[in-house]
């Protein structure tokens, strides 16, 4: 299982973004992403960060799909692609209702066939095809061409099985949130990866996102994420993952302990067939210094078979 961060922060500028990117490639991880919400703009980012930390790999956890038209996106992550030398993961999802309706005005009607519409244009668009694609929810018509750039491979965003089958039929794998070890073993791996096999794809990613504390105060770490997070919970899609598990809020689903504890859960997520672990370090300077350490000891001993 490979190994990586989740860059980011309320009201942190470029450098100290791309400085995240930089202590993870010091500490021999695996990858860095970014998250879209309503601030940087995380292809851009991902793209910038690249250009400045040599040697690691770059990715969005997620991007919205509703504001950016197929078109757009894939001339954004094919430029990105060229920028990271093919280091790059184009990481999709369609947001909430609430966002996409509420800031930027567009339908949020099933989002589902929206989702299966955009990954019918997006990932002919990034192997450089020609398209002519016209469906229910959008038109894309044209080709994009990058000189240099394979194409990234795709994550969506997946939690329940509709969204995990399309992970596994039509994109590259799936990439998760506030789901715990148990339920990436016994309902992610297993949807999407079944997925996969009957459209004849190989063996999709599991990308599992998780808050990480190397803490003193596990109940305490989980007390500020749900001061800080709390509604989050609220969102229907994550409203039904955190039920499926018996979870009240998502502090619930976080990691946090003094080293052998997170290392054990660090090593139940690979043992439920997570594929890469993007880990959103939480706590004060301390805390996140310890979590860093902790992850640059698992990955120095063995390379990702934690």
């Amino acid at each position: 299982m490979k190994l990586g961060v989740l860059a980011g922060g309320n009201g942190l500028g470029l450098d100290e973004l791309i400085g995240q990117v930089r202590e993870a490639a010091e500490a021999g991880l695996d990858s860095a992403y970014f998250n879209q919400v309503l601030s940087w703009d995380a292809v851009q980012l991902a793209a910038l960060a690249a250009r400045e930390v040599p040697g690691i790999a770059v990715g969005t956890a997620v991007t919205q799909t509703y504001p950016r038209h197929p078109l757009a996106l894939a001339g954004q992550a094919l430029t990105t692609q060229a920028a990271s030398g093919n280091r790059f993961t184009l990481g999709i999802g369609p947001s909430h209702g609430p966002l996409i309706e509420t800031h930027f005005g567009l339908s949020y009607d099933r989002p589902a066939r929206h989702v299966r519409e955009y990954l019918s244009a997006l990932v002919p668009l990034l192997r450089g095809e020609q398209v002519d694609y016209r469906g229910e929810t959008l038109t894309a018509a044209g080709r994009v061409e990058v000189p240099g750039a394979e194409p990234p491979p795709v994550l969506l965003a997946a939690l329940g099985p509709v969204m995990l089958r399309m992970a596994g039929e039509l994109a590259d794998g799936a990439v998760t949130v506030w789901t715990g070890p148990e339920t990436i073993a016994d309902h992610v791996t297993p949807t999407v990866t079944r997925a996969a096999a009957a459209a004849g794809r190989p063996r999709p990613r599991v990308v599992a996102g998780v808050i990480v504390s190397v803490t003193a105060d596990p109940e305490g770490v989980r007390r500020r994420v749900a001061e800080s997070l709390g509604p989050v919970g609220d969102l229907p899609s994550y409203r039904a993952i955190l039920d499926r598990q018996g979870r009240s809020g998502v502090e619930e689903t976080v990691v946090a302990g003094d080293e052998s504890a997170v290392e054990r859960a660090v090593r139940a997520y690979a043992e439920a067939g997570a594929t890469e672990l993007v880990v959103s370090p939480f706590g004060d300077a301390r805390e996140r210094a310890r979590t860093l350490g902790l992850l640059a000891a698992l990955r120095g001993r063995r390379g990702g078979d934690q």
